[in-house]
């Protein structure tokens, strides 16, 4: 893990998924440089010296690629407006709740990712799927060159990530090079779902699973019979859960186990562990929709896997960082143990020999990431080699 911060892991994590998104080292350094004394200040001083200063980085970037559209090098304009997008989501996700700019600044984040996405040519289409009377949003990536219908990996975020920050770490384009097609979803608790529709999260995440997978049913370019879901952090317990109540999955993949999520937030409560974002507790109760603490943990009681995965009679892929500092290591364990119907259960630590020994592989995402694209790969029909 890149420490820039010692005493401040939340921003040390921003800073890696940055990193891992594609923003660059000198732009780093220029960003962070000032920041060593306001790493160490509370949470709403602190974190608004972070955004301040990633926001002017951000602001920077889109006055270069103005120029650069100006002269019809739009290959570059496009990916400086990526990277711009990259920095405000940074900023954006270290956020409190009720901030004032903050949703102005997450719609920013959207519009400049959707220009650099254009500018830069990438095949990735912004997609609604019907969700009750609303809809939830989602990142749509074809696998060039697939004969007939392609399988496709729906993926989901955790507690505070979301589909720009998950497409741009890099999963589907190193599935696309396997002939597999991706779905990135916001769903709800996440992303646009949250700061735009309020849609808060729930456990019974087979109810939002179930309605992507009717919509990807009436899509003649997707095999209704090779649609697996993969869940990173949070999306640990989404995954599974979906999975074990949506039949119609034909694998499930973890990044991240997260087992007991319950027993996670009594751990924080007794400071056992590190915290993803700051302000974590009103957080928490915002994705959740609770009143207070005391109405999130009541909540929180439903997030476990026990009792769950004796369902699950589909292949599934169980993978967790060595030194996860956030999950322990122990729930991968229990996931993998109790996935006892499944005809081809894997688990995968990731040890300091191929990385990505972080939470969710934050710290180096690439091997793990690859090793995840090539068991999906082989499971829903795809390719490991050209």
């Amino acid at each position: 893990m890149f420490r820039y911060f010692p005493t401040n892991y939340g921003w040390d994590l921003s800073i890696n998924l940055a990193l891992e998104m594609g923003a660059r080292i000198g732009e780093i350094a220029a960003m962070c440089g000032p920041l060593q004394d306001a790493a160490k200040q509370p949470d709403a001083t602190g974190t608004q010296a972070f955004r301040d200063v990633w926001e002017t980085m951000a602001d920077k970037l889109c006055g270069l690629a103005e120029e650069d559209e100006q002269q019809g090098r739009l290959l570059s304009a496009g990916e400086k407006y990526s990277r711009a997008a990259t920095y405000l989501i940074t900023c954006e996700r270290l956020q409190a709740h009720g901030t004032p700019g903050r949703v102005a600044l997450y719609r920013r984040h959207l519009e400049l990712f959707q220009k650099g996405v254009a500018l830069s040519g990438e095949t990735c289409e912004r997609v609604e799927i019907p969700y009750g009377d609303t809809h939830l949003s989602a990142l749509y990536v074809r696998a060039p060159g697939v004969a007939g219908s392609a399988p496709l990996l729906v993926q989901v975020n955790g507690l505070d990530s979301t589909k720009e920050m998950k497409y741009r770490v890099g999963l589907p384009a190193w599935l696309a090079k396997r002939g597999v097609s991706s779905l990135i979803v916001d769903q709800p608790g996440t992303g646009e779902a949250l700061r735009l529709q309020g849609l808060t999260a729930r456990y019974d995440s087979e109810h939002w699973a179930s309605r992507v997978v009717d919509w990807l049913e009436t899509r003649p370019e997707v095999d209704p019979t090779r649609i697996g879901l993969e869940g990173v952090s949070l999306g640990g317990y989404y995954c599974p859960r979906a999975v074990a109540f949506e039949p119609r999955f034909a694998c499930g993949v973890v990044w991240g186990a997260n087992h007991d999520w319950r027993d996670v937030q009594k751990r924080r409560l007794e400071r056992e562990g590190n915290f993803p974002v700051p302000h974590y507790w009103a957080h928490v109760q915002w994705v959740w929709g609770a009143t207070d603490l005391d109405d999130f943990m009541r909540i929180a009681e439903n997030v476990h896997l026990d009792g769950v995965l004796d369902r699950i009679k589909v292949p599934f892929l169980v993978t967790h960082g060595e030194k996860d500092s956030q999950i322990p290591l122990k729930w991968a364990h229990r996931t993998y143990e109790q996935l006892v119907n499944s005809p081809k259960r894997a688990l995968k630590i990731f040890t300091d020999r191929e990385g990505g020994v972080q939470h969710s592989s934050f710290d180096n995402s690439i091997n793990a990431g690859h090793y995840i694209a090539d068991w999906v790969a082989e499971t829903l029909g795809g390719r490991t080699a050209l």
